[in-house]
């Protein structure tokens, strides 16, 4: 084979592999929910349970949860820490070249925390609200997380901006 028909077929393996790539990314992009590491849109299946709370403490060696931001209309799968009757979802890498790329959920709940967040087929209603570096609440997180996962989370890394903490809340019905 000559070096211009090894070219050629190069380019077109690395042509199928990107549109393959980005036709999977377009797919998720309406798939009801994330699935593992690729994020997802928005719950299309599941119990909405209104004006209910999850049982957080039943949830604590729970290793992952479904989270939905309304606007945009994303969801993901986290991590989440469980500290006596309160959620919370840390977001990692936020210091790094690919997590300014990767992690855009973070700012989305800044602007608008409201949420839902998907457990066992259970949707709740729920608003993320970052948590302040300096909140007493910090250390028990960061020890949930480093018992929970293999995460090495510091309350350096957090005071750093270096991982963003969100607690979750239950509040009224989304419109």
């Amino acid at each position: 084979m000559n070096d211009m028909n090894y070219f050629k077929w190069l380019v077109i393996v690395i042509l199928v592999t990107c549109l393959s790539f980005f036709g999977f990314l377009f797919y998720m992009s309406m798939h009801d929910g994330p699935i593992e590491i690729f994020s997802g849109g928005p719950f299309k299946s599941g119990t909405s349970m209104v004006d209910v709370s999850p049982d957080w403490s039943s949830l604590k060696d729970e290793q992952t949860i479904q989270v939905q931001s309304i606007d945009p209309k994303r969801s993901r799968t986290t991590w989440f820490a469980v500290i006596g009757a309160r959620a919370f979802v840390p977001s990692g890498y936020m210091n790094t070249k690919i997590g300014k790329i990767w992690k855009k959920w973070p700012k989305q709940a800044e602007r608008d925390p409201r949420s839902k967040i998907r457990i066992d087929g259970r949707i709740y209603t729920t608003t993320l609200s970052r948590v302040a570096a300096d909140d007493p609440i910090i250390p028990a997180i960061v020890e949930e997380l480093n018992r929970k996962y293999p995460s090495n989370a510091s309350i350096e890394d957090i005071e750093a901006n270096g991982t963003w903490i969100f607690e979750i809340s239950s509040q009224g019905l989304i419109r």
